[in-house]
């Protein structure tokens, strides 16, 4: 019995390490998919305002604190890849100071795009003022919601790194923690980029 424990326990452990990223790929694959059917939805509904049966389309204004929120996002994204290196070369205080800063970048993040929202509610730009308000909440609620989730499991390895858990343990969850940022990053750019060109 005590060697079937054994046996089982050790195969659950050398499936995790190759399932894990693999799951973290399909998850890309299917947030990508939604990603991509908004942003057509949008562009959609955009080219439906000009015409005269609509005329409803007035773009939001790009207050500049979402640049500022770009810059710290990038800022995060570079922190987890520090962090990954770190946890790679097995630099346990380095891997943990990253991890925290990136940490840190992501929450400034969140509460820089609350305050955006909170500008443009301030200056009448609401969300059912009109169609692209709609979308532009619509597409940073999306977001934020996955960077939330994303912070979740931060929490959760940050939470290992700093109750002494082996540095060999964890460096898969640093690992996936840096791959799922670089995505929201890339997300986040193709966004800020559309909304910028519209």
């Amino acid at each position: 019995m005590v060697t079937d424990r054994a046996t089982h326990d050790v195969i659950d452990e050398s499936l995790t390490p190759s399932a894990a990223p693999t799951g973290l790929r399909v998850y890309f694959a299917v947030a990508t998919v939604m990603f991509l059917l908004v942003a057509a939805m949008y562009l959609m509904r955009m080219g439906l305002g000009h015409i005269d049966a609509f005329q409803d389309w007035r773009p939001t204004p790009k207050p500049w604190l979402l640049w500022v929120n770009t810059a710290l996002l990038v800022m995060s994204s570079v922190m987890f890849q520090r962090a990954r290196i770190a946890a790679r070369r097995e630099q346990t205080e380095r891997m943990t100071t990253d991890l925290l800063i990136a940490g840190l970048f992501a929450f400034a993040f969140l509460a820089g795009q609350l305050t955006v929202w909170q500008q443009l509610a301030a200056a009448g730009y609401f969300l059912a003022s009109n169609p692209a308000n709609s979308f532009f909440y619509l597409i940073t609620t999306l977001h934020g919601v996955h960077l939330l989730g994303g912070l979740v499991a931060w929490g959760r390895t940050a939470f290992k790194v700093w109750n002494g858990v082996e540095i060999a343990k964890i460096s898969l969850s640093v690992e996936l923690c840096a791959m799922y940022w670089h995505f929201l990053l890339a997300v986040w750019l193709a966004f800020f980029y559309l909304l910028l060109a519209t």
